[in-house]
């Protein structure tokens, strides 16, 4: 009887086995093939490693979670990546957060590290953000960096958006195609348009209101250009669930519009950043033409690039509104009303997205009682408010986390795409901590760096999109020993990771580089400001030289180790031309000196020394292709299919990031530490400046400071105009 009952037991054991092996196989099946909703994931994965892609298994679930926070999941088992999340761009930040985690690909501007293992290993990992929105890219980058950017950059540069978890871009590109069209429907003519329209690298400020015609005229290759490729940006976007911020109407008209409208109440703005730029015309609010011209904005933008629920519009960007001081308050909730009103109506649902800039920018006039008007009669939900400014400015603690509306934190980072090495991960950690726990943070929906320029300091984007997720548990000497790993492969050795501490205490502890505005004067270096001769009273560059010395003499020591191809070759001579750029400041100061105290024979020899080290630095840059003036000129005039268009472009990308334009002190702003500028451009006019000094004192004459700067900037003029490449 026993005997029978075994085998009954072991017969129905036998029966039961299979039946569980088919409905885990089943169970497995399902999850392991990548399902068509995360197919756009897998085509970014496999465009970074190729076909071993083949081995993650990628799916979206829902959210069911009311916060519709991000969360995904990574597990490894029998060599396959199982990865589950909420969103194509969650997949994709997981499975790059994994083959970083085990050291296998590292994706940056200046190029990927791909080494990965022949089988997966055992990996388990489950993560969540509060943020509900990853913020990335100021409107100030399309003018600072993608200018010249064609589809196959922009892909790149979106692969690297899902990478990093983002889903909140700014999207600028394409626009003047249906600011075309819209000022055309109201009688503009070419002629007219070609008179308002900035040339390519200085439209985000005329989108801001800034600024009209500078540099122009925009040629329309330029705006067929940009409009095939914001189609193909935004389709790809809105596949990855991104949700691309697009532009919308803010009041600004240009002054042919306004000559031809008297009887409109348009207010002609002047003199911003005291530059003496062309002025620029707002729309009053309350004039019927506000809406009806930004709601057909709107239905072109549609009908050209389809739906969008994300709209920017900035009517006060370092600009002062035109308001009375008798009805101050009630005209500003007016402005902020029809914006609001504009957009709800042309795509009803769609959220006004604008930059809280304005309010750091500003203080004096945006008070909490402005501020708070301004956004009065707008619904909570349906603004987002980007503060991305907070290594600078605390707008939401002043602004009492802006009264209810969403708003996002972060920062900007990189001012101009001037390149200095620098960033503060410690604070950066820190104070992400410290808003979660902020019982006063309001209604905090994003999270990101929206910098000005991009292609530098690729650790800081790399630490700044990991923060939403792990949310400041990990120590950043932890984090730092992955991302090590993942950069420099199995030689990122204990040694390097000394150096890199040294780093982080020496140039990665400043959160902004206060040595480019020093004395209101633009330039990342002294050696890249106008030449003047107060550099004598400079107090001094951030951060620890000396131990900034320690690190580049460890890094330069284990360079054996490593192929000059690497990305660590790559930062040791970002870190090597940072200290000499230093030194180099060091120098200049001790030779304006020596002259001014007629020790000739020191200041000749601190010249000679000023010289070589320009001249080496420039020399050295040529193992960082993206940091070359040429690469930057030859894109600009790769641009244009017509030799007038390219000579425009060339002369755009020049005044860019040297003269800038005006007369203000925007000169140097988005000065570039790259290779052409140290010889070709700073260091003739620090020569021509000394030389001039130093005759002054030899000759016992007068030395006109404002007079030789006259002469540079004609120099600088004439550079710009120049058809040469370098």
């Amino acid at each position: 009887m026993r005997k029978k009952s075994i085998k009954n037991r072991n017969s129905k054991r036998f029966k039961i086995i299979p039946l569980l092996g088919i409905l885990f196989l089943l169970a497995s099946n399902a999850y392991a093939k990548t399902t068509d909703d995360s197919k756009i994931a897998s085509e970014v994965l496999e465009r970074i490693i190729g076909n071993r892609a083949n081995e993650f298994d990628l799916r979206i679930v829902e959210n069911k979670d009311q916060s519709n926070s991000d969360w995904f999941e990574v597990e490894t088992s029998a060599n396959r990546v199982k990865i589950q999340g909420t969103s194509n761009t969650a997949i994709c930040y997981a499975a790059y957060h994994f083959l970083r985690d085990i050291g296998a690909v590292l994706v940056s501007w200046e190029g990927n590290r791909i080494d990965l293992p022949k089988t997966w290993p055992k990996y388990s990992k489950k993560e969540t953000t509060p943020f509900k929105y990853r913020e990335y890219l100021n409107a100030c980058t399309f003018g600072y960096t993608t200018p010249w950017w064609e589809w196959k950059r922009w892909e790149q540069e979106i692969d690297w958006m899902a990478l990093h978890g983002i889903n909140l871009p700014t999207a600028m590109e394409g626009q003047e195609a249906v600011w075309q069209q819209l000022w055309k429907s109201y009688g503009l003519t070419d002629s007219e348009l070609q008179a308002h329209f900035a040339g390519p690298a200085f439209l985000p400020w005329q989108r801001m209101g800034n600024i009209n015609s500078l540099e122009g005229p925009l040629p329309q290759e330029w705006i067929n250009k940009k409009e095939a490729v914001q189609k193909k940006i935004l389709q790809r976007m809105r596949a990855l669930g991104m949700h691309p911020v697009v532009p919308a109407f803010s009041g600004y008209v240009p002054k042919a519009f306004a000559e031809k409208h008297p009887e409109s109440k348009i207010s002609e703005l002047k003199d911003w950043s005291g530059g003496g730029f062309e002025s620029t015309y707002l729309l009053d609010s309350k004039d019927p033409l506000f809406k009806e011209i930004g709601k057909k904005f709107i239905e072109l933008y549609t009908k050209t690039y389809g739906q969008s629920d994300f709209y920017l519009a900035d009517s006060f960007n370092e600009i002062t509104p035109p308001v009375s001081q008798e009805n101050k308050y009630e005209e500003l909730s007016d402005y902020g009303k029809a914006i609001f009103e504009t957009i709800n109506e042309a795509s009803p649902g769609a959220t006004w997205v604008m930059q809280g800039w304005l309010f750091g920018d500003n203080k004096e006039f945006w008070t909490k009682e402005a501020t708070r008007a301004f956004l009065s009669k707008v619904p909570n939900d349906r603004l987002i408010i980007q503060d991305y400014a907070n290594d600078r400015y605390k707008v939401w603690e002043n602004q009492e986390a802006f009264y209810g509306k969403q708003w996002t934190y972060g920062y900007v980072h990189n001012y101009g795409g001037s390149n200095p090495v620098y960033g503060d991960l410690n604070f950066y950690k820190n104070e992400l901590t410290g808003l979660l726990k902020n019982a006063n943070k309001g209604n905090v929906v994003g999270y990101g760096v929206m910098p000005e320029g991009l292609n530098n300091n690729s650790i800081v984007y790399e630490y700044v999109y990991d923060l939403p997720w792990t949310q400041g548990k990990e120590s950043v000497n932890d984090w730092l020993q992955h991302y090590l790993k993942a950069r420099y492969g199995k030689n990122a050795s204990d040694t390097v990771f000394k150096a890199w501490q040294l780093l982080l205490e020496s140039v990665y502890s400043t959160k902004y580089w206060e040595t480019r505005w020093w004395d209101d004067r633009a330039g990342a270096y002294l050696f890249f400001k106008r030449p003047t001769l107060k550099i004598t009273e400079f107090k001094g560059n951030p951060g620890d030289k000396e131990k900034l010395k320690q690190a580049l003499d460890i890094l330069q020591k284990e360079s054996k180790n490593f192929d000059k191809k690497s990305l660590y070759f790559y930062d040791v001579l970002d870190v090597s031309r940072h200290y000499y750029s230093l030194v180099t400041d060091d120098l200049l100061i001790a030779c304006v000196k020596a002259y001014e105290a007629r020790d000739l024979q020191k200041g000749d020899e601190l010249f000679k020394q000023i010289e070589k080290q320009a001249l080496d630095i420039d020399s050295k840059l040529a193992g960082q292709p993206l940091n070359d003036l040429n690469y930057w000129l030859k894109s600009a005039s790769a641009y244009g299919t017509h030799s007038a268009d390219s000579k425009l472009y060339v002369k755009n990308a020049k005044t860019l990031i040297t003269l800038w334009g005006g007369e203000g002190h925007l000169n140097d702003y988005a000065s570039r530490a790259w290779r052409g500028m140290y010889k070709g451009f700073y260091w003739p006019r620090w020569k021509m400046f000394l030389t001039a000094f130093r005759a002054s004192k030899v000759h016992n004459t007068p030395f006109v400071e404002s007079k030789e700067r006259a002469v540079i900037k004609q120099w600088e003029t004439n550079w710009c105009t120049s058809a040469e490449m370098q």
